[in-house]
């Protein structure tokens, strides 16, 4: 008995020793499930084809891995259409969550479908970064939901005093989407603050998502005196509002926002829209560094210069990494890890991405610099001016 016991022992000794020699043990059979939500198909498939191809030249860059606690992980990005839609986003988010068990999520973009996934997404405490929504209410008392964008309350500053500073308005008009978070959010901050700056807004027209027509709108817009027009609508619907407006003799400045921001905008647009400003992200022109590097190596895999669409969802996946690197260990506990990356992204002290310097406050929203970029001849997003919080 007293060899058993012995040879036992030895036996419990030798196995420990494999153990240490074999090191940690890779969690979730050594698969990082990364789940991306973003609209492939719908009204704007050209955002989420931005941020997929952002993606996956990211899985390149990194390896397909990341290296976590001594252990080295395969990641793996689950794409998901959600069809430019709400509800098919806060599904797509579900099965991503429940059926494939994702650490954390990358998207939506549109605050439309951004909002109503937040919810989801912190309902089941898993953490979600979304690259381009910018209304308060994607993380507003939602401790798992971050973004890569600056907020409409900050652009709707923004733009009103460019307004008044760079062209003299006086008196200002604005054409949204009342059927949209993100129009009828930032139309609304922006006729705010160009009232604090004691500008008047003479015109405040709407139209639903859909409509091609705007010749009622515009009309009244050019009837108002306004000398200025802001419309913060997305890159498919721009060009059509300012052929329409030019068309009925509108020849004064018009003023845009980040949604103006796709690589798409010139397609459609061309000269229609050369001379205008936005705020935006970044700037491709003139870009150096890190930024200079990215653009370059997107446009040689791609064809195409980089949007700020894929800008950002560059910088969130970096930040998904960071954070995941800081957790030390995975544990196999799905609660508790995407606790531990949340919890990460939260204390992440600064951050330096493509689309500049940023850090979290509170409610997961970067505190970061806006652009204003200038719609030059060679269809260009110049650089124009930087403005900080």
């Amino acid at each position: 008995m007293r060899k058993l016991g012995f040879l036992l022992a030895v036996l419990g000794l030798v196995l420990a020793l494999a153990a240490c020699q074999r090191g940690p043990r890779a969690a979730y059979g050594g698969v990082i499930k990364i789940g991306h939500v973003a609209p492939l198909t719908g009204e704007i498939p050209k955002v989420g084809e931005s941020g997929k191809n952002a993606l996956e030249m990211w899985l390149e860059e990194i390896g397909g891995k990341i290296t976590v606690g001594g252990v080295e992980y395969k990641v793996e990005i689950i794409h998901e259409d959600n069809e430019s839609k709400a509800e098919s986003s806060a599904a797509a988010a579900t099965k991503l969550i429940t059926q494939d068990k994702v650490l954390a999520i990358i998207g939506p973009y549109a605050s439309k479908q951004a909002i109503p996934t937040g919810e989801v997404a912190d309902k089941n405490k898993t953490p979600m970064i979304s690259p381009w929504s910018t209304n308060p209410r994607t993380t507003k008392g939602r401790p798992y939901v971050f973004r890569a964008a600056f907020l409409d309350d900050f652009q709707g500053q923004v733009l009103a005093k460019f307004a008044q500073e760079e062209f003299g308005a006086q008196k200002v008009a604005v054409l949204y989407d009342v059927a949209s978070d993100y129009p009828k959010g930032l139309a609304e901050f922006f006729k705010a603050a160009a009232e604090d700056l004691g500008m008047e807004v003479v015109a405040f027209e709407s139209f639903t998502t859909g409509d091609k027509d705007f010749s009622a709108q515009l009309t009244k817009i050019i009837n108002s005196g306004a000398d200025i027009l802001f419309t913060p609508q997305y890159y498919n619907e721009v060009p059509l509002i300012v052929r329409q407006a030019k068309e009925l003799g509108w020849d004064k400045p018009i003023l845009g926002s980040d949604s103006w921001g796709s690589a798409e905008l010139m397609n459609l647009c061309k000269d229609d829209c050369v001379g205008y400003f936005f705020s935006t992200h970044w700037a491709t022109k003139g870009a150096t560094g890190k930024t200079k590097e990215f653009i370059d190596k997107y446009a040689a895999k791609y064809g195409e210069e980089p949007d700020d669409v894929a800008a950002l969802a560059w910088d969130s996946a970096m930040l998904l990494k960071a954070a995941i690197e800081k957790c030390g260990n995975l544990t196999g506990n799905l609660e508790q890890d995407r606790q531990c990356i949340r919890d990460a992204l939260a204390a992440i002290p600064e951050f330096e991405g493509v689309t500049g310097k940023m850090r979290f406050n509170e409610e997961g929203d970067p505190i970061k610099c806006a652009i204003i970029v200038k719609i030059t001849p060679d269809y260009k997003f110049t650089f124009y001016k930087s403005v900080c919080p």
